[in-house]
């Protein structure tokens, strides 16, 4: 699954960037994307968008791969943190719905699904992806699992790598394939390889 605040490399060198050129560069790639695709989307697009000039842009970052996931792990950090102390159930099911909210609704989620299908015939992207972006997110993924069945929380019915790739699969095929993605959905996956611990019943 899906950001990491880490990131194990950076993709661009050269001289300090300016901030706020260097958030309109990644607002317009952004907006490129959903506006015409991956395909269509050039350096010289995005320079023109941003107001910068295109010298600029390969100084910084070597390719719009690394453009798109420079701009995926920023949005990805501020819209759906994996939770990290004292995870419980409810946070988890949390993070798991805004996942799926995530790759449908918002424009960074369409960053992602992009960069995946990229992935499938380009090594070098797919390399950036995992390095970058689903390395990291899969290692905090890993720790959410772990302190939350230490605390009793969840009983995992598989490995943390085989549950989070069963929970986040058929979200991602869904958003892939433009079908909506039902609540119910989520909670089912949620419910069948998590366990999670029941909730106590009230009584008056």
């Amino acid at each position: 699954m899906p950001a990491a605040n880490a990131q194990p490399r950076r993709a661009h060198s050269g001289n300090r960037r300016d901030e706020t050129a260097r958030l309109a560069v990644l607002h317009a790639a952004d907006d490129l994307l959903v506006e015409h695709g991956f395909s269509a989307l050039t350096i010289e697009a995005i320079a023109r968008r941003a107001g910068v000039a295109k010298q600029t842009i390969y100084r910084w970052w070597p390719s719009k791969v690394e453009i798109l996931l420079d701009t995926l792990i920023e949005d990805s950090a501020k819209r759906f943190t994996v939770p990290a102390e004292n995870p419980t159930a409810e946070s988890i099911r949390g993070y798991l719905r805004a996942f799926a909210r995530f790759v449908t609704r918002d424009p960074a989620g369409k960053v992602l699904l992009a960069l995946i299908a990229h992935a499938q015939h380009d090594s070098t992207t797919a390399e950036s992806l995992q390095e970058r972006y689903l390395g990291p997110r899969r290692a905090q993924e890993r720790e959410m699992l772990a302190r939350a069945t230490d605390a009793g929380e969840i009983s995992p019915r598989l490995g943390p790598d085989a549950a989070m790739d069963a929970l986040a699969g058929p979200v991602v095929y869904c958003a892939l394939t433009g079908s909506s993605i039902p609540r119910t959905l989520v909670d089912t996956l949620f419910e069948d390889l998590l366990r999670p611990r029941a909730t106590p019943a009230v009584t008056g």
